[in-house]
């Protein structure tokens, strides 16, 4: 049966990239959990295999190729660790805000050194007093001149520390109304004056992954670095927002493959009263069950997918991908830890890491109980 998206030139792509990534990524991954942050040179490899952004056009350095390789590279990314989400949101959610709505000065100076992992970008919406609701994001950015002037703080940014580029979602126009009409997305570079990084933030999972605090404090910035229209950061947003949160159902589900798999192996080597534990009917009920789930999940995601690439709006599908995926995730990072037994809690036992990582899946990009306003909303209740 024909894939949905996958044709032979992306399995040939995934075979690549799993060699390199058993190279030089598997080896040193919990050495990265361990200091708390993925070292840029990892960045550049990425970049120098063409690992980085592969569907940014040619023109701009990028392999102009379609979406299906970027799943290809999250899925196995995933398969590494959770703590390389970083990646993900630089090729997949932040540059197509630039490809989209950037001018072709701002692509040429920016784009080429994303691909290559020089440049390390994050988008910075959530804030200490403001999460799901954009609409009241209370960074303001006020023009002087040539330069538009910020004051406000992000938290919870993924890439935080290391970004040498940072869509800022602010209101340039605190007294719109309605108020998401005054919102607007302006760039601002690791240099720009009054910009600082507070904090490197401790999580409880994804350690390796740098999430900071952001600090602009009559921070100036060109206002060439304007992304779009003054006024539209809002719409952008919600245009982006699905593949953000496709994104994330992506992982999901191959976090839960990923763990299911791990426990498989680990339930056929184990024993128990004189016999394996998998075969204990209890054993292979809770496989029996994991396993129907992770099918219904993976065929259900490859077609919204198939339909993304091609262009068509499946918000709400998305918004309900996001959520049962992740929720999956997260039963499955329990039962598999159970069935690892007191093994599962040991931190040198992979299954324990996961199940750190995975709860917060079911939190960015829009919270489950989000995701559940907008399926409600869509379907005219």
């Amino acid at each position: 049966m024909k894939h949905p998206y996958l044709q032979e030139e992306h399995e040939i792509f995934r075979k690549s990239l799993r060699k390199f990534l058993e190279k030089e990524a598997y080896p040193f991954y919990e050495q990265w959990e361990e200091e708390r942050i993925i070292p840029r040179a990892f960045w550049e490899k990425m970049g120098a295999q063409g690992f980085l952004c592969p569907d940014v056009p040619e023109e701009y350095g990028g392999s102009g190729v379609d979406w299906g390789f970027s799943v290809v590279v999250n899925e196995e990314l995933e398969r590494v660790g959770s703590g390389l989400v970083g990646i993900g949101l630089h090729s997949d959610i932040v540059i197509p805000y630039i490809t989209a709505y950037g001018t072709k000065e701002q692509k040429e100076r920016w784009l080429p050194k994303c691909v290559t992992g020089e440049m390390i970008t994050a988008i910075a919406m959530t804030e200490p007093g403001t999460g799901s609701d954009l609409a009241n994001i209370q960074t303001t950015a006020r023009l002087d001149g040539d330069h538009y002037v910020l004051n406000g703080q992000k938290t919870f940014i993924t890439n935080g520390i290391h970004a040498d580029l940072i869509i800022v979602a602010c209101k340039t126009d605190p007294s719109a109304v309605p108020k998401h009409k005054g919102l607007s997305l302006v760039v601002v570079e690791r240099d720009a004056p009054g910009f600082s990084r507070g904090r490197k933030l401790n999580k409880v999972g994804l350690h390796c992954q740098d999430t900071a605090e952001l600090i602009f404090e009559d921070c100036r910035v060109p206002k060439e670095n304007l992304l779009g229209e003054e006024g539209k950061g809002f719409q952008y947003l919600m245009e982006k927002l699905q593949q953000e949160r496709l994104l994330v159902a992506i992982n999901a589900q191959a976090a839960s493959e990923k763990m299911f798999e791990m426990t498989m192996e680990y339930i056929q080597s184990r024993e128990a009263f004189g016999k394996p534990i998998s075969r204990f009917q209890n054993t292979q009920f809770k496989m029996a069950e994991m396993a129907t789930d992770l099918e219904m999940g993976r065929a259900f995601l490859n077609q919204l997918i198939a339909e993304h690439i091609h262009g068509a709006n499946v918000v709400t599908k998305v918004s309900m991908a996001k959520w049962r995926l992740t929720e999956n995730a997260r039963r499955i990072a329990t039962e598999c830890m159970q069935l690892h037994g007191g093994y599962g809690y040991m931190e040198e036992y992979e299954i324990a890491r996961r199940y750190r990582d995975i709860p917060v899946a079911s939190i960015y990009a829009g919270t489950n109980e989000i995701m559940k306003t907008i399926i409600a909303k869509n379907l005219g209740l």
